[in-house]
């Protein structure tokens, strides 16, 4: 016998199961775009660790005699932007203001509108129509 999703996650009365299907679809597209997210301040961290290394490098290959080419690679690549006018910081305050922050709004909308705020609705009832009767554990 299937048990019920804690209150928290139970559907709103009357919202169909289109409507859940629906919901969970839209919070899984936004779960992505967390995913998505991480990966861009992923490469904005690694741009900085890149450009603090070079920098090592450059000193390094000065201090072995080699200014004139390290000083040809701080003009072409040390602190270069990495698109048109921009450092990496830039691209994900832009990517947050443009894209991000519409988003959140968007997924937030979705489910104070339809489902009284409630997150994981879907899932909560697949966990609960698909949970055994096997060994007990400490989890809840």
């Amino acid at each position: 016998m299937a048990q019920q999703p804690d209150a928290a996650h139970q559907r709103p009365d009357g919202i169909d199961d289109a409507t859940v299907d629906a919901v969970g679809k839209i919070g899984e597209a936004f779960e992505l775009l967390e995913r998505a997210r991480g990966a861009l301040y992923e490469f904005h961290q690694r741009i900085g660790w890149v450009d603090d290394t070079l920098g090592e490098g450059l000193e390094q290959l000065r201090a072995a005699g080699h200014g004139e080419l390290a000083d040809e690679l701080t003009r072409s690549w040390l602190g270069r932007n990495v698109l048109p006018g921009m450092w990496t910081f830039e691209v994900v305050e832009a990517f947050d203001r443009t894209y991000y922050a519409v988003a959140v709004e968007g997924e937030r909308r979705v489910r104070d509108t339809l489902m009284e705020g409630r997150r994981h609705v879907q899932e909560a009832e697949r966990k609960a129509k698909r949970r055994s009767n096997g060994p007990a554990d400490d989890l809840t």
